[in-house]
This record gives C-alpha cells, sequence and structure tokens, in this order.
C-alpha cells in the first residue's frame, strides 16, 4: 500500500544504496551502490545503465540514437564494466583521471517516462541522476509510481508544521513560519517582516546556500542576496523571505560542490551542472507559490533578477504585481558566475 510518504521512502532508500521500483522497473543508484548489493541486483544477468541526456552528451553517447538529445540514455552494459566502470560513466569528477572503456551501445529506453522519474527522484535524493536499470526486482526495498515521483518534484503540497515569534537583526518583530512538503518531506520557512498594508507584500524567494549564507562564500552572491533582500524587506515595511530548502539550484550540496570542481576546471556554471547530468537549473517554485497561498498572499512584489521566478509563480496563480531588482554581492572571485547567470539564464537587473 502506499502513501504521501512514498517518496520520503524512496529516496531514503537509494540513499542507502537499495534499489527501488519505479512503475514497475528496478533501479539501483550507481553512486551508492556496493559490490555486494550490485552482485544481487544483476543475479540475472548485466543490469544495464542509465544516465540523463546531459551527461549523454559529455560523454558523445547521445547521439548513438534517434531522439531528444536530453532525454535519458540506457546504455546496455557490457560484461567488462564493473560497479567502477560505471561509477566513471556517472562521475564527471572522473573524466580526466579514467578514461572511458568502450565500446558502449545505447538501447530504447522504454518506457522514457519511468526513466524520467527515476532521474528525479535521484535528484531529490542528492545523488548523480544515473542507474543501474532493469535487475532483479525481488531485490528492491520498495514500489512507487513515477506519477508520484513527478508530483514531489514539480508541485509538492505543503502544509504549516509551525509558527514563532522571531526577532531578527533586521526586524524585531519577524514571525517564522516552517512548511512541511506533504510528498517529499522537505521543510521550508517563510520570514514575514512588518505587517500586512493592504498592498502586495515585497517578497524575495531565496535557495538554500550553505556556503554563501553561512560560510560566506566568495563564489556566489547568495550570501549578500540574503542580507540586502532582509533590509530592502524591511524597509518596505511590509514583505516575506521564502528560504527554499533547494541547494545548487536544486541539485544537492554535494552535487553543488561537486560542480565547484567542474568550475575550477574551467567551466562555467551551466555547463558544471550539465556535466553531472542535471539541468542548468533545477529548482521548482510551485513550493513558493504554495506557500504564498497558504499564507494568503496572491499578489506580491517580487525581489528578484530572475525572470524564470516570475513565470513560475504567475504560472501558478500567484500575481506578480512588479518585479524588483536586487543588486548586491559582486566581487573579482563571482564576476563569471554573474556573467553567466546574465547571458545564459537570463538574469536581468
Amino acid at each position: 500500500m502506499s502513501d504521501g510518504r512514498d517518496v520520503v521512502r524512496a529516496i531514503d532508500a537509494l540513499r542507502r544504496g537499495w534499489p527501488v521500483l519505479i512503475d514497475g522497473t528496478a533501479f539501483l543508484a550507481i553512486e551508492t551502490a556496493d559490490e555486494a548489493g550490485l552482485a544481487a541486483f544483476a543475479t540475472g544477468g548485466p543490469a544495464d545503465i542509465l544516465i540523463s541526456g546531459n551527461r549523454a552528451v559529455t560523454l558523445k553517447l547521445a547521439n548513438q540514437r534517434e531522439a531528444v538529445p536530453t532525454g535519458p540514455v540506457r546504455i546496455e552494459r557490457a560484461h567488462w564494466t564493473d560497479l567502477a566502470g560505471a561509477t566513471a560513466i556517472a562521475d564527471p569528477a572522473l573524466d580526466l583521471a579514467t578514461p572511458l572503456k568502450g565500446p558502449f551501445r545505447t538501447v530504447p529506453v522504454d518506457p522514457p517516462e519511468t526513466a524520467l522519474a527515476a532521474l528525479r527522484l535521484a535528484r531529490l535524493a542528492g545523488l548523480l541522476p544515473a542507474f543501474f536499470i532493469g535487475g532483479d526486482k525481488a531485490q528492491a526495498a520498495l514500489s512507487i509510481s513515477g506519477d508520484k515521483v513527478r508530483q514531489a518534484s514539480l508541485s509538492p503540497s505543503l502544509s504549516i508544521a509551525s509558527r514563532a515569534k522571531l526577532p531578527t537583526r533586521h526586524a524585531e518583530g519577524g514571525e517564522i513560519v516552517a512548511f512541511r512538503s506533504h510528498e517529499d518531506g522537505i521543510e521550508h520557512v517563510a520570514l514575514l517582516i512588518g505587517q500586512p498594508t493592504g498592498a502586495p507584500p515585497l517578497v524575495r524567494l531565496h535557495s538554500e546556500c550553505l556556503t554563501g549564507d553561512v560560510l560566506g562564500s566568495l563564489k556566489c552572491d547568495c550570501g549578500p542576496q540574503l542580507s540586502d533582500a532582509l533590509a530592502a524587506i524591511t524597509a518596505s515595511g511590509w514583505g516575506i523571505l521564502l528560504y527554499l530548502r533547494q541547494e545548487g539550484r536544486g541539485i544537492g550540496l554535494v552535487n553543488k560542490l561537486r560542480a565547484y570542481a567542474l568550475q575550477d576546471q574551467g567551466f562555467d556554471t551551466v555547463d558544471a551542472n550539465l556535466r553531472l547530468g542535471f539541468g542548468d537549473d533545477e529548482r521548482s517554485f510551485g513550493v513558493a507559490a504554495g506557500m504564498l497561498k497558504a499564507l494568503a498572499q496572491n499578489d506580491v512584489r517580487l525581489l528578484t533578477n530572475n525572470p524564470r521566478k516570475v513565470e513560475a509563480l504567475e504560472a501558478a496563480g500567484i500575481r506578480v504585481a512588479e518585479r524588483v531588482p536586487l543588486r548586491s554581492g559582486a566581487n573579482s572571485f563571482n564576476q563569471a558566475y554573474l556573467d553567466t547567470k546574465r547571458l545564459r539564464s537570463g538574469h536581468q537587473l
């Protein structure tokens, strides 16, 4: 029997190195697999390898099939492709140190919707989007439908879990509200500053950034943006900061650090994410829309340079009365990062 916690359980299983069934197909995450688990999973013969289309493009495998270049790619696993070989296929950090052993043969992905759901589940788990696929179903820790994964990834339902007064250095009369997603269990928070005036509140959607918000990283502008957004909301007299648990543009902390390592090799932020097998931005702002609706705020002034945030909120039924630019955080270490956001991700000032 399934319920709203299926995705949470599936995420936990993948992180522990256990296989899961999605729409009846067995998947084992390459990143967390071990030799014993792989041997049990592949009792009926070598299990194939599933990677995202973006990763396949990097490996020059996507052009072997007439399909959408960014769709998932299934590689027929040869007998010589052991766990170490599969890990080299999955992890771009090993591209320079571990030349790939081939040749590789790609085979049809059927059905592609199930494969896409598996890749989405890996993202939710903070793992590399790469799996052994088609192994022994009896080894699976649990079964889940692809529809549940898609729902959790794109438009999770939320409820208010707790709220309390929170004086801060920006606003002594702040109130913090904690939300919990029913599908994936992730917790997000809103900080309310000031009192409603009847006008749309000034709202900032801020994605979690441990390195920038807490450790003072100069590689991004997240820390200064967070501080300046809180100051701007306070000065406006009424507004809300939504702190979204979507580290690294939605790919998770560990994968963000992998992207940092690729940036050290000369790749920009977009190409680093693509080489990892993700999209350039994996965040979903449906969760932000849900938080605003729960707070009875359907009209907002949005503090952002990112047009995608405006489009996402309006598509989810939140009217953006005004986009307010946020200029802060430029330095010599992050100038290329800021240029990439402007030139390749469409950010505006």
